[in-house]
């Protein structure tokens, strides 16, 4: 299996909050809830994504945004609306008591209104931390390259009480970020991670894949370089302008990125994960994860608190 298919394969939600959105313009919602990533499309209207620090990003009929959850951000009409509501995880879906309205639906229909439709992962365990650590702020894939369940298919599903239906939003959002990072791995234009294209390199590619299948060996870059068959010289220059990072420099962050994961996935002890990762001991893990990550492996073990909607 490639390094992509890993990092997908572990996609996999577990009580997906989903909601419908119908408001009329201006319209803004500050996003605090803390879930570990969102999705969002628009069935009907414009909106606009603005993380902190970072351009605004429009987002059409159809169009799918990934948004990482770590750092609140606002999604809005138009860039200039100051939000009106901040979304956190005691308060998801407010509405006014008394209105009966569709499950799963903030909001009454009316004619201008816009519809926003969106899918948050609630648990961090739910991702990968190499996942989440590729992904920019924001990513979106327009309708027209999306592959993913159709806004109408969603947004139908959404608005309904059927028996099962838990398991089908799971998988429905499952399907819908699969379908847009393959959607984004396979564009030359995008932004994707470099590894991810140079996996297709016969030198690089052939480095990487040794560097995931195998962390835990004691790597130099003569040792990879003899493995893929050139000069130790050969494998860094060209290593270096592909991925956009040395090997071993590579490899450390890889080695951390599945160190952070086993502390989230498994109840192993440190040191037992440091060996599994590459490093002699604990100490050693503590202090590369300190460096790459600015806490310890213990720290990083201690669940967030689970996001729940209102």
């Amino acid at each position: 299996m490639d390094a992509v298919s890993e990092l997908l394969a572990e996609v996999r939600a577990r009580g997906a909050v989903f909601r419908q959105t119908i408001t009329r313009p201006p319209w803004g919602l500050r996003m605090a809830s803390g879930a570990s990533l969102t999705l969002a499309t628009m069935a009907r209207g414009r909106a606009w994504i603005l993380p902190d620090h970072h351009a605004p990003v429009p987002i059409d009929v159809g169009d799918l945004a990934v948004i990482r959850g770590d750092a609140p951000y606002t999604v809005a009409d138009d860039p200039a609306t100051t939000p009106s509501l901040t979304v956190t995880s005691a308060d998801y879906c407010p509405g006014a008591e008394g209105v009966e309205r569709p499950a799963r639906t903030c909001g009454t229909p009316a004619d201008g209104a816009a519809v926003l439709v969106s899918g948050a992962f609630e648990r961090r365990g739910e991702l990968s931390e190499r996942l989440l650590h590729a992904l920019p702020t924001v990513l979106v894939v327009r309708a027209e390259g999306g592959a993913y369940p159709s806004v109408e298919m969603v947004a139908e599903e959404i608005a309904r009480d059927r028996p099962g239906q838990q398991l089908v939003l799971d998988r429905l959002l499952d399907l819908m970020l699969v379908s847009a990072l393959r959607s984004w791995f396979d564009n030359p234009d995008a932004d994707a991670p470099a590894w991810c294209r140079a996996l297709d390199d016969p030198v690089v590619g052939t480095a990487l894949r040794l560097l995931h299948d195998m962390p835990a060996r004691p790597w130099t870059v003569a040792d990879l370089a003899a493995e893929v068959g050139v000069s130790r010289a050969a494998l860094a220059r060209r290593f270096t302008a592909l991925v956009g990072e040395p090997p071993m420099s590579y490899l450390t962050g890889w080695r951390i990125a599945l160190a952070a994961d086993l502390l989230r996935e498994t109840d192993h002890t440190v040191a037992t994960i440091a060996r599994k990762v590459g490093y002699a001991n604990a100490f050693a893990l503590s202090v590369a994860f300190k460096r790459l990550r600015g806490t310890r492996p213990s720290d990083h073990r201690s669940p967030a608190p689970a996001w729940r909607a209102g």
